[in-house]
């Protein structure tokens, strides 16, 4: 049996590795839900849709997802629908835990920038329990 930890990430940290997870989840996050179409109605089934399916990845303990439903409105089209934007509609933070160190991962769009960024908020050793969904 291969041994993955070994194999492949051996010559990374675990504060490393549990960043890697969190920052790969968040890139899939982006590349694959922003542009879903949605609306009030769809919104919170969008919601839990994404955090579902990025806490399968592994060493995803937690993911949470806000859709502000305020912007969301105003972008509605005459179809009414819009589409998932990773501007300032969507705000999200990837708990990843890698051997009790626990990496947080946001995407928040940043007023200044005029930019949806992504970064590492927290990280936090140690931590031997389980995060709460």
């Amino acid at each position: 049996m291969l041994n993955v930890e070994k194999e492949f990430f051996s010559n990374i940290t675990f504060r490393e590795r549990a960043i890697f997870e969190g920052a790969i989840s968040m890139g899939a996050l982006f590349h694959q839900f922003i542009g879903t179409p949605v609306n009030k109605e769809t919104a919170n089934s969008l919601k839990i849709a994404i955090e579902e399916s990025l806490s399968l990845q592994p060493a995803i303990e937690k993911v949470e997802v806000d859709i502000n439903l305020d912007i969301l409105e105003r972008e509605i089209s005459e179809f009414e629908y819009t589409s998932l934007t990773g501007g300032d509609m969507i705000d999200v933070k990837i708990y990843s835990k890698v051997n009790g160190t626990l990496a947080i991962i946001r995407m928040k769009f940043i007023e200044e920038l005029n930019y949806p960024l992504m970064f590492v908020e927290d990280i936090q050793e140690d931590i031997n329990e389980n995060i709460q969904k």
